[in-house]
């Protein structure tokens, strides 16, 4: 079985194909996905491991859930969003981080078939992750540090789940970040 790698744009694929000439990579169109590309995406993964590695940002999270819907055994790579910043800081993307930084987050891709839910929404309110004053900080700070994007506390929960983060690890995690954050 190969990999696909799945981006938005012809100038990330161009950014992929700089580090891994060989490497499988199908384009979206950015927000513009149509229903063809999506039935092929689709296809190519009843033979193929898809790897979806999408824009660090809102239409980059909206794109990776459409295709996770269609493939729910995709796999994850995330870029921070400070790794994918243009020299004149107006853009973020793929296509905008080093070289190292995208092989890094190549090489650690997350399996969204989660197997047991380590992590309970109750445990968020409990370490004040959702609906705190400084939730969304907290909540920053422990996705930057474990690399899965920038999500919403629902996404953030999944993303938990998703790598198996036990409830010890994330207390410890909310300790860390308390440090960073306040």
């Amino acid at each position: 079985m190969s990999s696909v790698i799945v981006v938005e744009g012809i100038h990330d694929e161009m950014r992929i194909k700089e580090i891994y000439p060989s490497a499988n990579v199908v384009t979206t169109n950015g927000r513009e996905i149509s229903e063809t590309t999506l039935n092929f995406i689709a296809e190519l993964s009843k033979t193929n491991e898809i790897i979806i590695f999408t824009d660090p940002d809102t239409p980059g999270e909206k794109i990776r859930e459409r295709i996770a819907s269609i493939v729910p055994n995709a796999k994850h790579a995330f870029l921070r969003k400070k790794d994918a910043i243009s020299k004149n800081h107006k853009k973020v993307g793929i296509e905008h981080a080093s070289k190292a930084c995208i092989a890094e987050s190549l090489a650690l891709v997350y399996n969204n078939a989660i197997k047991t839910y380590t992590i309970q929404v109750q445990d968020l309110y409990d370490l004040d992750l959702i609906g705190f004053e400084n939730s969304a900080l907290k909540r920053e700070w422990i996705s930057n540090y474990l690399n899965i994007g920038k999500p919403n506390a629902k996404t953030f929960l999944k993303r938990l789940n998703m790598l198996q983060i036990h409830k010890e690890e994330l207390v410890r995690l909310c300790q860390e970040s308390e440090h960073q954050v306040l």
